[in-house]
This record gives C-alpha cells, structure tokens and sequence, in this order.
C-alpha cells in the first residue's frame, strides 16, 4: 500500500446493533489491504479493532463493490450488517433512497427504510449441498451433528441449533468446535436459537474468523430462514440479539433485513503504524 505509506490509511468506524466494523472508502484507487495488515487493524489493543472490515470500491454495474474481511484476515463474500451500515452512510452523502451495492454474494439492493432505519435485500438463500458449502450431500435441514442443527448459505455458511435456552449455552466453547467441524470445510458461522413466538427470536452468534458477536446481520437472516424451513416461525420476525433488535423478511424476492445504523469515528491509520 505504498499511497498509504506515505499519507496513512483514513478509515471510519460503524455499527450496527454492537456488530462494529472498520470502513475503507478505497474508490481514490487506494489498494485492498493484505490479509495481514486486516489482522493488525482488528488487534483490539494494538490496532483499531472491528467484528468485520469492509472496503468500499468503485463499480461499472452497481452503485459501489462492497469487499469484506474476518477479523482474522480472511475474506468473507457477505456481511450483512456492514452492507447495511455502508449502505446508510452513502445514501446521507448521496440523498439516495436506494442502491445497487455489488458483493461477492451478487448485487443487493439497499433501501432508506425511514426514521433513520435501512433495509437490504440479502438475496436468496443457498440451499444446495455443494454451494453453501458442505464437504459431502446431507439433509441440510437436520445435519448429522450433535444438536440437530441446520446449514444455509447467505454468501457464507451457517450452521443453527434450535435450543430451550439460548443463554445456557457456553457459545465460547461451543462455537469454535463447530465453526471447524469437518462437514464446513471452508469454516461456518454459528447460530443459537430460542423460539420465542412465531414472529420472534433471540439468537447469540458464532462468526466465523471472529468469535462471539453482538449481532450479524447473514446470522440473523439464516436463522430465520431455518426456523422457516423446520415450521417454526412465520418468515417475518423480529430477531433478539445481544446488541438489540433486526428485523428479518424472507419474501419472494430474497431475505430482507432492517434495522439501525451508527457512525461512531473517523480517523486514519498513521504511514508510521502502517510501515
């Protein structure tokens, strides 16, 4: 990143619901950042520190190209609440009340929900084996694992388990055991689901590449869509997470989730920390 070494890296940092990300506004032709310096911005202590970085990058067919890291380095073609978070802060500076954004997962459509709120359209989930991906052809909606979770894509893997009691769970252990289970052989997030009515959740979250998360916006849309499939809930429902409240839709046209959005800073990474 030689531009940067020489005038530093800007950067903001957002949130949605607790789940916090490092934005790079990377359409002056800034290159992406290696997997390495991801890692370092995500040191809590030594860095900035984020769930998930994302870069914003120009694009011929949509509005903007969303790229998206795992705090530890690896890229992940979907990030849900980060989509959701850049997709506010560009519409406050464009007046737009809705856009195109391009990820690795296809374009999404973002809209101004009202009152400060934004919705995206995260598509339509994956429900084949072999693209979600799976490492052989199971039941996707009762896995053979211990728990009897479900697997979706939602341009990342997912794995839900259906529990009594979400908060009894030891997601600290029990999450990176399965996020490395031998069936997810490019890793998995984790959800814990308590029902709570047919139009209501709560759910505590296991993302892959970054541990416990207050909220994940493709979390909270797998595991809707997996209550749906197991007739568990309707397919509108408010979903509970530790940092609050998401909205989830899966209609005709893909799984919509709405939800809130916060600018917490600006600030830019110094040439001396970056070299």
């Amino acid at each position: 990143m030689k531009h940067a070494l020489s005038t530093g890296l800007p950067f903001f940092k957002m949130h949605g619901l607790g789940n916090d990300f490092v934005v790079l506004d990377l359409r002056d032709g800034t290159p992406r950042p290696g997997a390495d310096l991801v890692a370092r911005i995500a040191d809590r202590h030594c860095g900035v520190g984020f769930d998930q970085l994302a870069a914003i990058e120009t694009c011929n067919d949509a509005d903007a190209r969303l790229v998206f890291w795992n705090a530890d380095g690896s890229l992940s073609a979907a990030c849900g609440n980060a989509t959701r978070c850049i997709a506010r802060w560009l519409m406050d500076r464009t007046g737009a009340t809705a856009l195109r954004l391009r990820t690795d997962h296809g374009v999404l459509l973002a809209e101004d929900a009202g009152g400060g709120i934004t919705r995206v359209n995260m598509g339509a989930p994956v429900l084949d084996w072999r693209a979600i991906p799976l490492a052989r052809e199971v039941d996707i909606d009762h896995l053979p694992i211990a728990g009897d979770p479900a697997a979706t894509g939602m341009g990342n893997p997912h794995a839900t388990f259906f529990v009594s009691d979400a908060g009894a769970v030891d997601l600290d252990r029990f999450g990176p055991d399965l996020e490395h289970h031998p069936l997810y052989p490019q890793r998995t997030n984790v959800e814990i689901v308590q029902i709570l009515s047919r139009d209501e959740i709560r759910l505590r979250i296991w993302e892959r590449g970054t541990g416990a998360t207050l909220a994940s916006g493709s979390c909270s849309c797998a595991a809707v869509v997996a209550a749906v499939r197991r007739g568990l809930t309707d397919r509108r429902v408010t979903v509970h997470v530790p940092g609050g409240r998401l909205l989830i839709d899966w209609r005709e046209d893909g799984v919509w989730m709405e939800g809130p959005t916060a600018v917490v800073f600006e600030g830019v990474l110094t040439p001396a920390w970056l070299a």
